[in-house]
C-alpha cells in the first residue's frame, strides 16, 4: 500500500482511525466505549454525592418554601421573618417576583447564625411599604478590627453576612433599606436600592465594611449614611450613588477611620428646597474621622442652596487630636455646584491630579484649616462659557496651607474692591506657588491679613482682554472689552500685611491699577516680570 494511503489510517501512535472527508479524525470503536464508560462513572458518582444540581442551587433555599408569595400584593413579612429564624443552609434566595413587607425584617445574627440574602442576579425585589429598614444585620461585636478582639461566636455565628443582586424598593415615605448593627464585615454586592429613605445605613459600631458594584437612587434622604457609628474599615467601590437628595455619601458624627470611596459615580445628590446639599458631607459637630481617601470618582450635582460637591466640617472644640485630618482626594472629576470643595477647620489633607469645574459661587473653599497641600489640579472652567460662574480659590483663618501647581481659567471671583481667582484672608504661613491664573475677572491674587505670606513663580496674565471673562457681555463698570483696556484690575493686590510678604519671580501682566500693588511696608516685592514691557 502506498505510503500516501498508509497516512490516512495510521498515527504516529501506531493506533487506526478513520478519516472523513474534512479531514477530522474520528474514535474508533474501542476510544468510543472507552468514553461511555468514564462517562457514565462520572454520572454515578455525581448522583451519588450530590454533586449534580439541576435547576436550584441545592445549597440554597428560596424564601416560597416558607410561605411567602412575592405577587406584589401579599404581605410576605411573616414568611420572609420566618426563612431568616429557620433556614438551614443560611442561603436565602428570593427568586423573580416582588415580596411585599411592612415591617423591618430582623436578622439577628447572634440568634440565627451566619446568612446572605441572594436575589437570583437582580431578579427578586423587596417592596418596603413600612416605616424603618427593609432589613436590619445585628450582630454583638464590641471590640476593635485587631484580631485579639474577637470573641469566637463573632467568627462561628456573625461574620460577613451578605446581599447579594437584590433589589429593596419603598412604598412608604419612612422606608429605608438596610441597616447594620454590631456586624462585623458586612458585605453588599449588586444590590439596588431606590425610592426609600436612606439607602445603607451604619450605627452604633460595625467593622470592615464592603460596599461594591451596588446601585443607590432616587432617595429621599441620604444614599451611605454613617449615623453616629463607631466603624474602621469601609471601602465603596465601583457604585453608582445618585438623585439622593440629602446626600451621596454623609457622615454624622461618630468615629471613623480608613475609610476608601474610590471609582464611584456620586452625582446629582442635592435639594434645591433645602440647605446645605452635598454629594459627600462629613459633619462632625462630636466625633472624629480620619485616615480617608477620595479617588478616581465622578462627583457632581447641580447648584443647589448652600450646597457643595464635597463637604467637610470639623469641630469647633475638638475633643481629639486629630478630628478631620488625614485624607487624600485624588483623580477625580469635581463640579458644577454652588462650591465645589469646601473644607472647615480640616487638618492634614492631601487634595492634588482633581478636576474641578462650576462653582457657581467657589471652586474651592477652605475655613479654619491647617496642614493642607492643594495642587496641582485643573480648574479650567471652559464647561462655564455663557454661564456666569464665579469659581475661584478662597481661603479664610487658614494655617500652613500650600496652593500650587493651579490652572486657573476666567475666574470671576471678587469685587471691584476686594478679591480675585485665589484670594487669602486673615491666614498664616500660605504659599502660594507656580500656579497659572488667566483671565481673571478682577485680581490674580488677592491678600488682606495674612502673615509670612510668599506668592512665588506664578502666570498671572489677561490672555484675551477684549473679551469678558465668563463669556457674557460686560456690565457697566466691569471695564471688560472697553477700548481694549484689561478687565483684570490688578495681577497680585497685598494689603494689611503681617511679618513678611513676599512677592517674587511671577510673570505678571498689567492690570488697570498695575501689576502687582501693595500697601507699601512689610511686603517684599522682587523679581516679577511684566511681558507688556
Amino acid at each position: 500500500m502506498p505510503d500516501s494511503t498508509l497516512g490516512r489510517y495510521r498515527t504516529h501512535s501506531g493506533h487506526t482511525n478513520r478519516t472523513n472527508q474534512s479531514g477530522r479524525t474520528c474514535q474508533s470503536g474501542r476510544t468510543w466505549y472507552r468514553g461511555q464508560v468514564v462517562g457514565a462513572m462520572i454520572l454515578l458518582l455525581s448522583l451519588g454525592s450530590g454533586l449534580l444540581v439541576t435547576g436550584a442551587d441545592a445549597s440554597a433555599e428560596s424564601v416560597r418554601d416558607f410561605g411567602a408569595v412575592g405577587d406584589g400584593v401579599a404581605d410576605d413579612s411573616d414568611a420572609l421573618q420566618r426563612a431568616v429564624a429557620e433556614s438551614k443552609t443560611g442561603r436565602l434566595e428570593f427568586p423573580r417576583g416582588d415580596y411585599r413587607i411592612t415591617r423591618t425584617i430582623e436578622v439577628d445574627l447572634t440568634e440565627i447564625s451566619r446568612l446572605s440574602l441572594d436575589g437570583m442576579g437582580g431578579v427578586g425585589r423587596v417592596t418596603m411599604a413600612g416605616p424603618g429598614p427593609a432589613f436590619r444585620f445585628v450582630g454583638s461585636h464590641r471590640g476593635t478590627a485587631n484580631p485579639a478582639g474577637f470573641s469566637d461566636a463573632t467568627w462561628q455565628n456573625e461574620r460577613m453576612p451578605q446581599v447579594d443582586g437584590l433589589e429593596i424598593l419603598g412604598d412608604h415615605p419612612e422606608a429605608d433599606g438596610i441597616e447594620f448593627e454590631r456586624v462585623m464585615q458586612p458585605t453588599l454586592h449588586g444590590v439596588l436600592i431606590r425610592e426609600v429613605r436612606n439607602g445603607v445605613i451604619l450605627s452604633t459600631r460595625n467593622r470592615n465594611l464592603l460596599i461594591d458594584a451596588c446601585h443607590l437612587y432616587n432617595l429621599s434622604g441620604i444614599g451611605v449614611f454613617f449615623d453616629r457609628v463607631n466603624l474602621h474599615q469601609a471601602i465603596i467601590q465601583g457604585s453608582h450613588i445618585s438623585y439622593c437628595k440629602r446626600g451621596g455619601i454623609k457622615i454624622v458624627d461618630g468615629e471613623i477611620r480608613n475609610f476608601q470611596i474610590t471609582g464611584n459615580d456620586i452625582e446629582y445628590n442635592y435639594d434645591r428646597d433645602e440647605e446645605d446639599s452635598a454629594d459627600i458631607c462629613i459633619d462632625l459637630r462630636d466625633g472624629t474621622v480620619a485616615e480617608g481617601t477620595i479617588t478616581s470618582n465622578t462627583i457632581q450635582a447641580q447648584p443647589s442652596p448652600g450646597g457643595a460637591n464635597l463637604r467637610f466640617v470639623g469641630p469647633e472644640n475638638p475633643q481629639h487630636h486629630t478630628p478631620m485630618s488625614m485624607w487624600t482626594i485624588t483623580g477625580n472629576v469635581i463640579g458644577n455646584q454652588e462650591v465645589n470643595l469646601h473644607l472647615v477647620r480640616c487638618r492634614g489633607m492631601a487634595i492634588t491630579g482633581n478636576h474641578l469645574y462650576t462653582g457657581q459661587q467657589r471652586t474651592v473653599v477652605m475655613e479654619a484649616c491647617r496642614n493642607l497641600v492643594f495642587g496641582p489640579n485643573s480648574l479650567d472652567q471652559s464647561h462655564n462659557e455663557g454661564r456666569g460662574f464665579t469659581n475661584g480659590v478662597t481661603l479664610r483663618d487658614c494655617d500652613a496651607v500650600t496652593l500650587s501647581g493651579l490652572i486657573l481659567d476666567r475666574c470671576a471671583a471678587g469685587d471691584h474692591e476686594t478679591g480675585g481667582a485665589i484670594e487669602l484672608f486673615d491666614s498664616r504661613e500660605v504659599t502660594v506657588a507656580n500656579c497659572q491664573i488667566l483671565d481673571p475677572r478682577f485680581r490674580g491674587i488677592y491678600a488682606d491679613g495674612n502673615r509670612n505670606l510668599q506668592l512665588t513663580g506664578n502666570t498671572i496674565v489677561a490672555t484675551d482682554p477684549d473679551n469678558p471673562t465668563d463669556g457674557e457681555e460686560a456690565g457697566e463698570g466691569e471695564q471688560a472689552g472697553d477700548g481694549g483696556e484689561s478687565a483684570m484690575i490688578a495681577a497680585i493686590e497685598v494689603r494689611r500685611p503681617i511679618g513678611v510678604n513676599l512677592v517674587r519671580d511671577n510673570l505678571v501682566g498689567e492690570g488697570t491699577a498695575g501689576d502687582v500693588v501693595t500697601d507699601g511696608g512689610g511686603v517684599t516685592v522682587r523679581d516679577n516680570e511684566n511681558p507688556a514691557r
